[in-house]
């Protein structure tokens, strides 16, 4: 039995409380009974792992009542309502107020556990989900960029914080996807030079015989094609950082000037014999061993040993697993407000499968996951191992699982339009306010979401 998987159970009536005590315990639930509303309610709080199952005809405080209070100390607290004959219409109006579910007298066993079983799903998600909010709120304050709680992070961020007020040369290692441009801004939004210029160059995508030009400018007429002066990358970034991504790829011929300019600090533009002074911090990333490429001669290794002045290694996802749910769920916010739609919460097996996972692209890869799930998900029958790894594998859509997902797609759409407003919705769609809760409840969407 989980130690969080509280149960509160109100009934006016003894036999009722210990026969579904016995039935929620046996199901491994911790359960605490109450004849009367009154007495349950100091109980609940914020964060307060567990689910309420209440009467909704009680003397004193009645079930509504509770609920109505119970939201107030927490919107998200699951409420499930016990109902009579007479009570259904009731249930639904408590629903579009908050309550989870309903179970109407009587029920059987099965039906509370189930019940309560998805309700306290709910409850844990909700619960991870906060706490995952408020540790992205606090590492987002000024001086933190890294996100995660792994010891080899720890230690990235130290090392920024150690380095960001230097004017030293830092070299950047790293896999592809872990980062590096991310902490080549770091170093220079928490350095003084952070109201200068920061300038990225992917040195392996500019063309060979574009290289020198970009990086160190050029005059009117200096070569077939320059009409006229052109500002290098090097001079726009002076007072402020230059990053020079895939610095492996430089062609060597380039490497010999750039090792010049790195030494003097001044640079000339291409046909001109000014020579202009440079206040500048050089951050370079590579994925590679540069020390192996240099000793094979791909890498000059005069350049190696200057641009070596401090490096900084950053690990790759799979050797900190403990950061990919936090991660994760940083990437569905952001991909949430990116494309205006709601953020689900991955189940429990998802999230295994997350950590299982070896992640060879990296950080970068598990944002485009992140991306994928908000757009599709799983209440589109794409599993998350279908999202990672394509259709291989995989079984079609069957037609339920296709209108499941256009309809769950279009409600979301309208509700977003409206606000989250009720009415409006079942105007537009032209469908009973009943049949839009039944939809709603189906597909876990929750009005407060798009207001």
């Amino acid at each position: 039995m989980s130690e969080n998987e509280h149960v509160i159970f109100i009934d006016d009536e003894n036999h009722i409380r210990i026969a579904n005590r016995q039935t929620l315990e046996l199901a491994g639930f911790d359960v605490q009974c109450f004849s009367s509303a009154e007495q349950a309610l100091p109980l609940l709080s914020l964060d307060w792992p567990g689910v309420v199952v209440c009467d909704i005809r009680m003397p004193g405080m009645s079930g509504l009542t509770l609920l109505s209070k119970a939201l107030t100390i927490d919107r998200d607290l699951p409420v499930i309502l016990i109902t009579g004959h007479g009570d259904i219409s009731m249930a639904v109006s408590a629903i579009r107020d908050g309550a989870y579910d309903f179970i109407e007298k009587p029920f059987s066993a099965e039906s509370l556990i189930e019940t309560v079983r998805r309700a306290m799903d709910k409850r844990v998600l909700t619960l991870e989900n906060r706490n995952l909010r408020l540790e992205l709120e606090a590492q987002s304050q000024p001086g933190l960029r890294i996100l995660g709680r792994t010891l080899p992070v720890q230690r990235l961020r130290a090392t920024i914080a150690q380095l960001a007020d230097t004017d030293a040369d830092v070299l950047v290692v790293g896999e592809t996807g872990t980062g590096k441009e991310l902490v080549a801004r770091s170093l220079h939004e928490h350095s003084e030079r952070r109201a200068a210029n920061f300038v990225a160059v992917n040195c392996g995508a500019v063309p060979e015989n574009l290289i020198e030009s970009e990086l160190f400018g050029h005059e009117a007429g200096a070569f077939t094609g320059a009409r006229e002066r052109r500002i290098g990358k090097f001079e726009h970034a002076n007072h402020g950082t230059l990053f020079l991504d895939e610095i492996e790829s430089m062609p060597v011929a380039v490497q010999v000037r750039l090792l010049r300019v790195l030494q003097e600090r001044e640079v000339e533009r291409l046909g001109s014999n000014q020579v202009i002074d440079l206040d500048i911090r050089v951050v370079a990333a590579t994925k590679v061993d540069l020390k192996s490429a240099a000793e094979k001669g791909e890498f000059r290794e005069d350049l190696y040993y200057r641009l070596n002045v401090v490096a900084i290694e950053i690990p790759p996802l799979r050797d900190r697993r403990e950061d990919i749910p936090l991660l994760f769920h940083h990437f569905l916010l952001v991909a949430s407000a990116r494309y205006q739609r709601e953020a689900p919460l991955p189940m429990h097996d998802s999230t295994q499968f997350l950590l299982s996972y070896d992640w060879p692209g990296n950080v970068r890869e598990l944002r485009n996951m992140a991306e994928r799930y908000v757009l599709l998900g799983e209440n589109c029958g794409y599993s998350m191992e279908r999202l990672i790894h394509g259709n291989e594998g995989d079984t079609t859509l069957t037609l339920p699982q296709q209108v499941d997902c256009f309809e769950k797609g279009l409600i979301e759409q309208v509700l977003s339009a409206h606000g989250g407003k009720i009415n409006e919705t079942m105007d537009t769609l032209g469908i009973p306010r009943k049949t839009l809760y039944d939809k709603m409840r189906k597909y876990g969407l929750d009005k407060r979401n798009y207001k």
